[in-house]
């Protein structure tokens, strides 16, 4: 059951139902991710807010501001290796071996179907420090630009 607010605004992504929710307050460091298709050159985006925490608890907090369902992974991301360079499978997602948690459920935290437009989801992970690449691994959505990094400092 979601823990946040939230309201039914339609229909969205097949036969999900869109809801507008605010997710509850959110333990640690809160992480803003925008998941967005609609910006132009760059159909698809996804975004973090801020960049960079120390490590520790961190709350991710994703608004789909798209048209389509999106979610969020968190893979970690090798000292010196670029977002982005994720082999791509047939299926054209990535590989999620490793993913140490995501935000998939609409109006609610944790893994799910995936957040649907102008829903939001949410997550708390304990990160190390290091590198970590946040992806859209709906299929398609890696290879049309939906990755950022968030870096964990000590």
């Amino acid at each position: 059951m979601p823990t946040g607010t939230s309201t039914a605004t339609g229909q969205a992504a097949g036969s999900r139902l869109a809801q507008e929710c605010t997710p509850p307050p959110l333990p640690g460091k809160v992480v803003d991710v925008d998941l967005t298709d609609t910006t132009g050159a760059a159909p698809m985006r996804l975004t973090v807010k801020p960049a960079k925490v120390t490590a520790g608890t961190v709350s991710l907090r994703a608004s789909n501001t798209g048209t389509l369902a999106h979610e969020v992974v968190v893979l970690p991301l090798a000292a010196g290796k670029p977002i982005g360079k994720q082999p791509i499978g047939a299926d054209n997602r990535v590989s999620e071996t490793g993913s140490i948690g995501e935000a998939s459920h609409n109006c609610a935290a944790g893994e799910g179907g995936g957040i649907a437009p102008g829903s939001a989801g949410w997550a708390t992970l304990t990160l190390q420090p290091g590198r970590y690449e946040l992806i859209c691994n709906f299929s398609g959505h890696y290879a049309m630009g939906m990755r950022a990094e968030l870096d964990v400092t000590q």
